[in-house]
């Protein structure tokens, strides 16, 4: 919750007794707002451009992603056969049959040229085995070329690693905001005076916070999860205490030497068979198959199915002799790691469908509104008008204010928080730095 104002019940410039944390929250909040607010802004009005782009690719890309319902569908390995003939300079990876009867089938490839992540799909129609169309998918949710602008943009503004600093910024300060926010407006003095100007503002930016805090912080939470640095640190975290996502032996037998991936039909059972062999073992759904990578490999088929109820129960299969070499159920992954699971879903609006998509579009909107609301604030606490300016901040020297034990304690906290979230370090140090050369300068003027 951006709140970029203290409350009208108090006056910013009073001398404050000693024991009090909030002199040093409104500080801390009243910087945060100013400098952070634009990275929150624009990553709230990027995550709103990119939730709605599942309904929106169904639209763009009907041609490819849909195909008119026939009679009977083509064996696999046609299918497979028609996408490779389309793109013969690729190489196969993994096929995925159309989930419903109107479905293309997606036969995904790898090239050399193309981006980590990125692939090439061929969209064939499983009643005919023709290809509808050709496009550049990215990561394992097989987003379209506009949903991998989108999110590319969300992620780092096509900035590359640099860009990705920016949503780093928002993602690891914005937690720390909700929670200042919070305390601050339920530690606040209330009184009964008119609610107008910035009273009024005030009053629409802190209920709206309470309102969308828990969801700020799940957002804030889980997007460290892909950051660039603070990225990492999780993931430490999740090997320490074995809660990362649990994987599937891709090993074949010892006489599947023949097997490669450059064909979904060139072992002795077949793509066919292994999706029968899939579908009687009670892999159903949405699945996706997994061609052998190289000599001595199995097939990987896997439910992909993100929405509620999670369906990601996988096995591998010999492509020589069509046997299950191995299953991984949902339900035996560590809690850690289904959480994880569901709060990336949930990250992406997919989790609960239409629901989680209104929910995360009201959030951003909220956000966003907040933030304006906050710079209002700010607008109104400029000085008179025959001074120059903008708002201004709450006094310096607010941290003596705070019991010496708490202030050790947060002083502490910040230090490991900056050591684990690198970003946020960097930028509480710029913050600081700042704070002290404006402290220096108005000296120099007194």
């Amino acid at each position: 919750m951006t709140n970029l104002a203290e409350p009208a019940t108090e006056a910013p410039d009073k001398p404050t007794r000693r024991g009090s944390l909030r002199p040093l929250l409104l500080r801390m909040h009243f910087y945060l707002g100013v400098f952070v607010g634009p990275f929150l802004f624009v990553a709230a009005l990027t995550g709103l451009l990119y939730i709605f782009t599942p309904q929106l690719e169904r639209v763009i890309y009907a041609d490819e992603l849909t195909v008119p319902i026939g009679e009977t569908k083509q064996p696999l390995a046609d299918q497979i056969a028609a996408a490779q003939r389309a793109l013969p300079d690729a190489t196969l990876v993994r096929i995925r049959p159309g989930a419903t009867d109107d479905a293309s089938t997606q036969v995904i490839f790898s090239r050399p040229d193309l981006a980590s992540s990125h692939w090439l799909t061929a969209y064939v129609d499983p009643y005919t085995s023709s290809v509808r169309g050709t496009l550049e998918t990215y990561g394992s949710s097989q987003a379209g070329p506009l949903r991998t602008w989108l999110d590319e943009l969300h992620r780092s503004l096509h900035l590359g690693d640099i860009g990705r600093l920016y949503s780093e910024l928002a993602a690891s300060w914005l937690w720390i905001v909700v929670l200042g926010g919070l305390i601050l407006w339920w530690g606040r003095r209330r009184g009964k005076k008119q609610a107008t100007g910035r009273r009024r503002l005030l009053g629409w930016h802190a209920t709206t916070g309470t309102w969308v805090a828990a969801v700020l912080i799940f957002l804030s939470a889980t997007g460290l999860t892909w950051s660039q640095y603070g990225g990492e640190t999780v993931a430490d975290l999740r090997e320490a205490l074995s809660w990362e996502t649990p994987t599937l032996p891709s090993t074949a037998s010892e006489h599947s030497g023949h097997s490669s991936g450059s064909s979904g039909s060139g072992s002795s059972v077949g793509a066919d068979q292994v999706l029968n062999v899939a579908r009687s073992a009670g892999l159903d759904g949405p699945i996706e198959l997994t061609v052998p990578s190289a000599p001595g490999k199995a097939y990987v088929v896997k439910q992909i199915q993100n929405a509620w109820p999670s369906k990601q129960d996988s096995m591998s299969i010999d492509p020589d002799t069509g046997q299950i070499l191995a299953t991984l159920k949902f339900d035996d992954y560590p809690l850690a790691a289904k959480l994880t699971r569901w709060g990336i879903d949930a990250h992406m609006g997919i989790l609960f469908g239409l629901p989680n998509q209104i929910v995360l579009a009201l959030v951003c909107l909220s956000l966003m509104a907040m933030i304006i609301w906050g710079y209002r604030m700010w607008w109104h606490r400029r000085p008179t008008r025959t001074e120059s300016g903008f708002g201004r901040p709450f006094p310096r020297g607010a941290w003596r204010t705070v019991p010496r034990p708490l202030l050790a304690g947060l002083i502490t906290a910040g230090a490991l928080l900056a050591w684990y979230l690198p970003v946020l370090g960097v930028s509480l140090a710029g913050f600081l730095l700042i704070d002290l050369l404006l402290g220096r300068r108005a000296q120099a003027k007194a």
